[in-house]
């Protein structure tokens, strides 16, 4: 299985990088300091996984993700970063990614988490998983309006508020209003928790 790193901690990046290479069956085929780098290396020689940092100089780990999963969608990343809030790991899954880990992640469990993200999984710490569990939840009696689930869907596409209220022909504090009580049905506190609920529960 070849891995590759994104980290702009070099000390990290080289830990990680013997970590994999003393493995039987692993072995680190690139590391990049940058996203700009990666993702050029990575159409070049495409890993079979991205260990992916969120942080990094430039452009951040999921706007990197996204650019390489255009290109080579059979690629799947891990992150592996220090941020736990919950509006970064819901983008990181919904840009793509198979798995999340916390930086103190012990070294034996980023191995394991590795070998599932091969296998189809998607690994997560602890704290990280319960909070997708949570956020995931939704009360069986949630009933979104059908101008409710029109909203939602042009958010699940990506569409701007102003650009919601021209295709809906309804004004933009409209929008804000009928989000407002999206949240509030779906129990939850930003766009991108909204958007990951209504693709898994597949309320679009």
């Amino acid at each position: 299985m070849e891995i590759s790193i994104v980290e702009d901690d070099a000390i990290i990046r080289e830990s990680l990088a013997i970590l994999i290479n003393g493995t039987p069956g692993l072995k680190c085929i690139s590391s990049y300091s940058n996203a700009e780098t990666a993702i050029k290396g990575t159409l070049e020689n495409p890993p079979d996984i991205v260990l992916l940092d969120i942080t990094l100089p430039g452009m951040n780990g999921i706007d990197g993700m996204r650019k390489i999963r255009s290109e080579n969608p059979e690629i799947d990343f891990l992150i592996l970063t220090i941020h736990e809030d919950r509006d970064l790991v819901f983008d990181a899954l919904c840009a793509g990614a198979s798995g999340y880990l916390v930086k103190d992640t012990p070294s034996g469990e980023i191995l394991e988490s590795i070998h599932d993200c091969y296998r189809g999984g998607a690994p997560m710490s602890s704290k990280i998983a319960r909070m997708v569990v949570n956020s995931f939840h939704v009360s069986p009696k949630v009933s979104l309006t059908d101008r409710e689930k029109q909203v939602l869907a042009n958010l699940c596409e990506g569409k701007t508020y102003k650009m919601i209220a021209a295709a809906l022909f309804v004004s933009e504090g409209t929008v804000h209003f009928h989000i407002k009580n999206i949240y509030k049905k779906l129990e939850v506190n930003s766009k991108s928790e909204a958007v990951a609920k209504a693709l898994t529960e597949k309320l679009v």
